[in-house]
């Protein structure tokens, strides 16, 4: 289904409400299911846009706090209003009348701001109450009026939804009691601190609306046509896998494809937002994961497009869409699919923002992990650390920040030297030397490195301003073909991989590269 028919019919059927008498409840005046008091609505330059339900042809009245008002029309059972930009600030009232039963409806404490959509799997669903600091981070919460929250229910459908089937929490100001909740099933720690940070940079306000459901592949989220660009129309999850993996989720239909799309995406179309944040890739770890790189690269093309027409506009069709590489899952150094997963995050570039993921951000992970998570290693608790670099990067991809550095180092070249590799980097880096756990070198006679066999381990001899060398393996020079880094499940403990941006904020990310033969080789 096309997004502009998407804009004009409505499929929901809705029971009928023991409040309403002779009239649907899709027939009753009201405002969509994410819009109320308390909520944030994106600010000028962009336009935001509401929407609810009405009786068939009634004429809707939108007005903000009376400084001006704006006239629409009921058609198949909708009424949509674009208000005019509106600078950042609060509070405001909005107020919807209807003419036909004269009703009347309005939101009060309806700030200005920026709407950051987050979603992913469990690492995002999971807690503020869960991280390793909750009391300190609880108690905080109250004091960020500005930054409101709003979180969707756990469904999944069939079909696209025009609306949210239920709401876990409506738009809301923050408090302790709603940012701790149930395991993995309350607001998500990455979104809270997300935004907590942002504010704290931008000092106006934050609108996060949370929308995760934990055990879930880049599928579900992904709509038919994105999946169909990847070639993922018939794929269908492998249970056994899901079962073994012991996140304490049930198997069922929430991995289908499109499901999540279909229930807890699309409904949110016509909303103007600034932009998304995703934290997802656990469960395609081995579950299509050689098509992650297509998979993931594409869902965010296909909910550019489907925000940027269902906002009339209003949303940017290129809005800002930042990530988090995933941290750890295993450290026995079992080959479980995360050393792909990583890169294929990345469209198999190894960074981002690049020339098939433009205008976004990544946050990495893989020094950050936690073997004793109580909700398993899978699920650091470390949250603070994640969002923080998260923000770095919206700092300078979505704000335009010139003089924040949001991206570790990454290497430019590997060159084979006469007595080591040298490893050039794109930045000035904090590095130590280490006794050969982090680098290998492919050495291969058909200059294939497929296998695991073919790589060694090489140890760090020595690290300058923006380079490091390391030692060449023991084979033939002739066959040194390619290095990497960091390229197991779990390469380093907690903030000690071995390169760092030189103020040691930001971790080199993994990576994969052909090696140069630069010096002449007699073979």
């Amino acid at each position: 289904m096309e997004v502009t028919e998407m804009l004009t019919t409505v499929t929901i059927a809705l029971v009928l409400s023991a409040f309403s008498g002779v009239l649907s409840a899709a027939e009753k005046f009201r405002f969509s299911s994410y819009y109320g008091n308390h909520m944030v609505l994106q600010k000028a330059p962009a336009e935001a846009v509401v929407w609810g339900y009405g009786q068939k042809g009634a004429m809707v009245v939108v007005s903000l706090s009376e400084t001006y008002k704006i006239s629409t029309t009921v058609i198949n059972g909708i009424w949509r209003a674009t208000l005019k930009p509106v600078e950042a600030g609060g509070p405001y009232n909005l107020t919807a009348s209807q003419s036909i039963t004269n009703s009347s409806i309005t939101l009060t404490d309806i700030l200005f701001g920026d709407a950051w959509l987050c979603s992913g799997q469990s690492n995002m669903a999971f807690t503020v109450g869960q991280v390793i600091n909750a009391t300190e981070e609880l108690a905080l919460a109250s004091k960020y009026t500005d930054v409101r929250i709003f979180q969707a229910a756990l469904e999944q459908s069939e079909e696209e939804l025009t609306d949210l089937a239920r709401v876990a929490i409506p738009w809301s100001r923050p408090t302790a009691k709603l940012l701790d909740g149930k395991e993995l099933s309350h607001f998500s720690a990455v979104c809270w601190l997300f935004g907590r940070y942002l504010y704290e940079t931008l000092k106006y306000p934050i609108g996060l609306v949370h929308s995760s459901f934990g055990g879930t592949p880049v599928e579900a989220w992904s709509s038919p046509r994105a999946l169909k660009k990847c070639g993922l129309m018939d794929s269908v999850p492998h249970s056994d896998f899901f079962v073994q993996r012991n996140l304490s989720e049930n198997v069922s239909d929430k991995r289908n494809n499109s499901v999540l799309w279909n229930a807890m995406i699309h409904p949110f179309l016509n909303m103007t937002i600034t932009g998304a944040i995703w934290y997802q890739g656990e469960d395609n770890a081995n579950y299509n994961r050689d098509k992650y790189n297509c998979s993931f690269p594409m869902m965010i093309d296909d909910w550019r497009m489907a925000f940027h027409k269902g906002s009339g506009g209003q949303t940017a069709p290129d809005f800002p869409f930042g990530f988090v590489q995933l941290s750890t899952n295993h450290k026995n150094n079992s080959q479980d699919g995360f050393r792909e997963i990583r890169w294929h995050q990345t469209a198999d570039y190894g960074f981002a923002p690049n020339a098939r993921m433009k205008n976004t951000f990544m946050a990495v992970a893989i020094d950050v992990p936690d073997e004793k998570s109580p909700y398993g290693s899978i699920h650091p608790e470390d949250k603070q650390d994640v969002a923080y670099r998260l923000v770095l990067g919206a700092r300078a991809v979505a704000y335009g920040e010139k003089n924040v550095s949001f991206q570790g180092p990454f290497p430019t070249q590997a060159v084979l030297e006469q007595d080591f590799i040298s490893i050039v980097f794109n930045q000035s880096i904090n590095a130590i030397p280490d006794e050969g756990n982090f680098f290998e070198i492919c050495c291969s006679e058909d200059k294939t490195c497929e296998s695991d066999d073919k790589w060694l381990h090489v140890p760090i001899e020595k690290c300058g301003v923006d380079y490091v060398l390391v030692s060449k393996p023991q084979c033939p020079v002739a066959n040194i073909t390619a290095v990497r880094y960091l390229w197991t499940d779990w390469p380093c403990n907690f903030k000690a991989c071995p390169i760092y941006s030189s103020d040691r904020l930001l971790p080199a990310p993994p990576f994969i590269l052909a090696i140069t033969k630069q010096w002449p080789i007699k073979v």
